[in-house]
């Protein structure tokens, strides 16, 4: 955060200064809403929740640190008062963005986009100070907290994008407008709030829309294997850079497979030269990942072995995305639970068979999977074609978990094939656990997944730290 006396926090939010003491506070530490956070010239938000309301927390923040209150009524202790504080942060985000100047990088897609995010910024980082998204922080609140961890010396300022509909990324765009913008994939998450794949690619080209001009050095970096992707060059000022494994690509991988135990490997291409990658994370769809942020890295001056070397030492900043627990009996653990949709779905699966098919032999695959959310007419036919998918590709055992959307993916993996007991639906994630736990045995190797709300990392987290407890995350 850059310090602000309390004038010009008042005069950036367009705010009232209430309580404020002769000898005035400065805001000089981070902006926080999580009261517990607080630390010493914080600036405390107080947004009202579901549950809770920040402004009773407001004299509690001050007590420990906060140097003011960012509220929309007066709290008893020195604050600035404002119509709305989710427009103040953003008012607030903005003039960070325009006083540090750093260079804006951001990114949107179906899928994809936190793993891809954390990749830009472990490469980044290392040509100078970065701030990038914390988990998939990415929304109207989320966002101008993020950049608001920037302050003078920040360099680099990498923002994931999400949208819920049309406008929401332009939206974001102005608040905080991107140099370089990242086009990841046009696919079918969210498809029962968009309606359609064109109407999602509609949203996620307002990225490449908002970019400045080739001459004012904007940059869209867009996939080249995704055709609603590619077609967004069309809609855009800035000079276009395709990145994937597509021969016109201008950042692409040559000779991508996955080594035996499920890691990507390829050779990265790039203008300026070509070196071999071999990645420390898990899954197929990291090499379109990774080959994503190595543009992002040669925009910024990265030669092609700088970035080879750092994707090569990248491992996971946020949690839960294909994170591999191998336990002291053997038994491998993949938490990819934190979100699921179609795409997503068919890939941890391709990555479970290739990593089970490297396990000693008697090794079994096992893919405990739960509700793609936000899938609307389209719920039944994805859920359907999972649960077959896993009997094509010779998924030893299906633990399908929930209700509906559970018994779909059972349906379908029964009516794809003779599956009877390698199939089996179980009503939520404490059965799934007390399933697994009889049947689990060395060499076994554990995919779940499902969409955030059902919480199937319980069911990973529990697995993992079976075992005596003796676990070895990889």
């Amino acid at each position: 955060m850059i310090p602000l006396s309390v004038d010009q926090l008042t005069t950036v939010v367009r705010g009232v200064p209430h309580d404020i003491p002769p000898d005035p506070p400065r805001v000089t530490g981070p902006v926080v809403i999580d009261s517990r956070k607080v630390e010493s010239g914080s600036l405390f938000a107080a947004l009202p929740g579901e549950r809770v309301d920040g402004h009773d927390y407001a004299a509690g923040a001050v007590a420990d640190g906060a140097a003011l209150v960012l509220a929309s009524r007066p709290v008893g202790v020195p604050a600035v008062v404002v119509d709305d504080v989710v427009a103040a942060l953003s008012a607030l985000a903005a003039h960070l963005v325009r006083e540090a100047r750093p260079t804006v990088v951001a990114l949107t897609g179906s899928a994809g986009k936190t793993s891809t995010k954390d990749l830009i910024a472990q490469l980044l980082r290392t040509t100078g100070p970065t701030v990038w998204t914390p988990g998939s922080y990415n929304n109207e609140i989320g966002m101008p907290l993020t950049v608001l961890a920037a302050d003078e010396t920040t360099r680099h300022l990498v923002l994931e994008m999400g949208a819920r509909g049309v406008g929401h990324i332009r939206a974001l765009t102005e608040l905080t407008p991107p140099r370089i913008g990242a086009v990841l994939n046009v696919g079918t998450a969210h498809i029962g709030e968009f309606g359609s794949r064109e109407t999602i690619a509609l949203a996620k080209g307002e990225l490449v829309e908002s970019l400045p001009s080739a001459d004012e050095g904007g940059v869209a970096v867009l996939n080249a294997d995704d055709p609603l992707v590619r077609a967004m060059g069309e809609r855009t000022r800035a000079r276009v850079l395709l990145y994937g494994e597509a021969e016109d690509a201008e950042v692409r991988a040559e000779n991508a497979r996955l080594t035996t135990d499920g890691r990507p490997a390829f050779t990265l291409v790039t203008p300026t030269g070509c070196a071999d990658v071999t990645m420390r994370l898990y899954g197929e769809h990291h090499v379109s990942n990774a080959l994503a942020a190595a543009a992002v890295a040669h925009e910024v001056g990265m030669s092609a072995s700088a970035i080879a070397q750092t994707l090569a030492e990248a491992g996971p900043l946020s949690k839960w995305r294909m994170e591999v627990t191998e336990r002291a009996d053997g038994v491998v653990i993949v938490n990819d639970a934190y979100n699921a949709n179609p795409d997503s779905m068919r890939a941890a699966l391709r990555t479970l068979v290739h990593m089970g098919a490297a396990r000693p032999e008697g090794g079994r695959t096992w893919a405990v999977l739960g509700e793609m959310a936000e899938l609307g007419d389209d719920a039944f036919a994805e859920h359907d074609a999972v649960g077959r998918l896993a009997v094509r590709l010779n998924v030893n055992r299906l633990v399908s978990v929930g209700g509906q959307e559970a018994a779909w993916l059972d349906m379908g993996a029964k009516n794809e094939g003779s599956w009877g007991e390698e199939s089996v639906r179980v009503s939520d994630a404490q059965a799934a656990v007390e399933l697994l736990r009889g049947q689990l045995r060395p060499g076994d190797v554990v995919l779940v997944k499902a969409s955030r709300a059902v919480g199937l990392e319980q069911v990973a987290l529990r697995l993992a730290a079976d075992a005596d407890g003796e676990v070895a995350a990889r």
